[in-house]
């Protein structure tokens, strides 16, 4: 059974409805702003002893005007080793991504799957690069690493 994910905007107000419609909103009050739009979606976790938190962000980007996003944030009651994290990190966005693919596409508005993992071997995280690469690449998104990935690194990484 899935629980109901409860989105909010930065300053906590929480979105009352599906994250479909409230994207769709947003993109035509935007557009009818006279605003270019691209999305990027990224999830941070933070590892605890006994159990793990995530923040998924969405990240729209006004061109040469700013951004703002809608966060959801979750957790699990296990601990993860590295790897698992980073891939969960990366279904996570996938999972917010295809369910916003069709809404995007009907707009044409970019997308982006941010991973907060890095492309260096030396960090850690770097064990999970080819696979979420890989998984990110196969459903037809565009991947971003770090240094790249500020929606999974900078955004998403503030709120977990």
């Amino acid at each position: 059974m899935q629980t109901l994910k409860r989105w909010r905007r930065l300053n906590g107000e929480v979105i009352d409805q599906p994250i479909v419609e409230a994207v769709e909103e947003t993109i035509l009050r935007e557009m009818g702003l006279g605003n270019r739009l691209k999305v990027c979606i990224g999830t941070d976790s933070q590892a605890y002893q006994k159990h793990v938190e995530f923040a998924t962000v969405i990240v729209f980007l006004r061109e040469k005007k700013g951004g703002f996003m809608y966060i959801c944030k979750s957790g699990v009651q296990n601990s993860m080793g590295i790897k698992e994290r980073m891939i969960s990190e990366v279904a996570k966005s996938v999972e917010i991504a295809y369910a916003l693919c069709d809404i995007l596409d009907k707009y044409a508005v970019e997308l982006e799957v941010h991973a907060d993992i890095n492309t260096d071997p030396h960090f850690q995280s770097n064990v999970a690069l080819k696979e979420a690469m890989g998984y990110i690449r196969s459903m037809g998104f565009i991947f971003k690493a770090k240094p790249d990935a500020f929606a999974s690194s900078s955004c998403a990484d503030k709120l977990v």
